[in-house]
């Protein structure tokens, strides 16, 4: 294939996202043509082993069910997957009855890949984590086919990643304080509150880390007040952010609380998809953009350029995932103020090999497609 025939697929995929692309010499390897094979979808039930009990203000758990799921062209392998948390209402049984459903040899050709996902999201209501895993293995796919990694195709700098939190869950003083410790190399911890020992927890790693902190509430707040008495104390002890202080049910008080707040205030279970980001707009200071509520790649970087044509900030984050999801989101790292891209630290089971966290800095490699390898 010509130079400049590649470059038209490119630019075509990038018109798509609305970026502009690096120039034509940027890429070097030319493309396969394509030929009348069709695409085979594959999946497994996967559950993830946590190193510690995960506790939120209103639950807690061992393992997180997942969905494996692979696309195969032309001996050419695109991996993602399904990270089915509690909140998300989703199951391995739901993620596999929707993925029976989906015939991706219908279609010939991998890179037509907005007809491909507008027809897996028509093919049913909600199943967002398991429409997510045909998007990241289509992604990971035509990134191969490429050979470039997402990041240079959406013409994302990899040295403008931010830094990622570390999540330190509920739990005993002393098992807060072992967390932070074993959590002694990065530069931002992330802590689990919403209940009524808040302070406890905060004051217990302080005993441990002076590192700058951000904090997520789950909706466990109940009264706008105390929140921003709350909010205001945890800014005197070295917190820099704020996410989903109260219910996602009651906008008026989460708006009540940005307005007054001296900490950006970020909205998470509140906005899933696109559209939620428009009523978020006003309610919160940003958003959390996760792979697995907003069906993927495609409609992740679609709501991080409506946050920022908004005037809001930006967070990447992820559920307790194998490397594979945790390093398609950090393809679109350079663009958020905030990453919380730890959920493949908290397992021991991983699958997969991808992006790393050097010195807390989220590191990208130049693997093409999410820049992943199986292990």
């Amino acid at each position: 294939m010509t130079t400049s025939r590649k470059q038209f697929i490119l630019g075509s995929l990038a018109a798509t996202a609305g970026i502009t692309l690096a120039p034509a010499h940027s890429f070097s390897q030319p493309l396969p043509a394509r030929s009348s094979s069709r695409m085979k979808l594959t999946f497994e039930p996967y559950n993830l082993n946590l190193k510690h009990v995960f506790t939120l203000s209103g639950s807690s758990r061992t393992t997180t069910p997942v969905m494996l799921t692979r696309i195969d062209y032309e001996g050419i392998t695109g991996y993602g997957e399904a990270s089915m948390p509690p909140y998300l209402g989703e199951s391995q049984d739901s993620a596999a009855k929707f993925l029976s459903q989906v015939k991706l040899d219908r279609f010939p050709d991998p890179l037509l890949m907005d007809d491909i996902l507008n027809y897996v999201d028509s093919i049913a209501p909600e199943n967002r984590a398991a429409k997510a895993s045909i998007d990241i293995a289509l992604h990971d796919l035509a990134g191969k086919l490429l050979n470039q990694p997402w990041y240079r195709i959406w013409g994302l700098n990899p040295d403008k990643t931010p830094d990622t939190t570390f999540t330190i869950g509920m739990d005993t003083p002393d098992m807060i304080r072992q967390k932070t410790r074993e959590a002694s190399a990065f530069t931002i911890l992330k802590v689990k509150l919403g209940r009524d020992t808040d302070k406890e927890i905060i004051e217990t790693i302080r005993t441990v880390t002076t590192v700058p902190l951000a904090v997520d509430v789950n909706q466990g707040w109940k009264d706008k007040e105390r929140a921003l008495d709350m909010i205001h104390w945890l800014k005197g002890k070295g917190v820099v952010m704020v996410e989903q202080p109260m219910s996602k049910d009651d906008p008026d008080s989460n708006a009540w609380i940005t307005e007054r707040s001296p900490l950006p205030i970020y909205g998470d279970e509140s906005v899933q998809r696109l559209p939620d980001l428009f009523n978020a707009r006003g309610v919160y200071h940003g958003i959390n953009i996760k792979l697995m509520k907003c069906t993927g790649m495609r409609e992740a970087f679609t709501m991080a350029s409506a946050a920022r044509l908004a005037g809001m900030k930006v967070m990447i984050g992820c559920m307790t995932e194998t490397s594979c999801a945790v390093s398609a989101a950090a393809q679109l790292s350079p663009v958020a103020d905030f990453a919380d891209l730890d959920g493949n630290l908290l397992i021991t089971n991983d699958r997969f090999s991808g992006m790393t966290i050097k010195k807390g800095k989220v590191t990208l490699n130049d693997l093409p497609g999410i820049g992943i390898k199986p292990i």
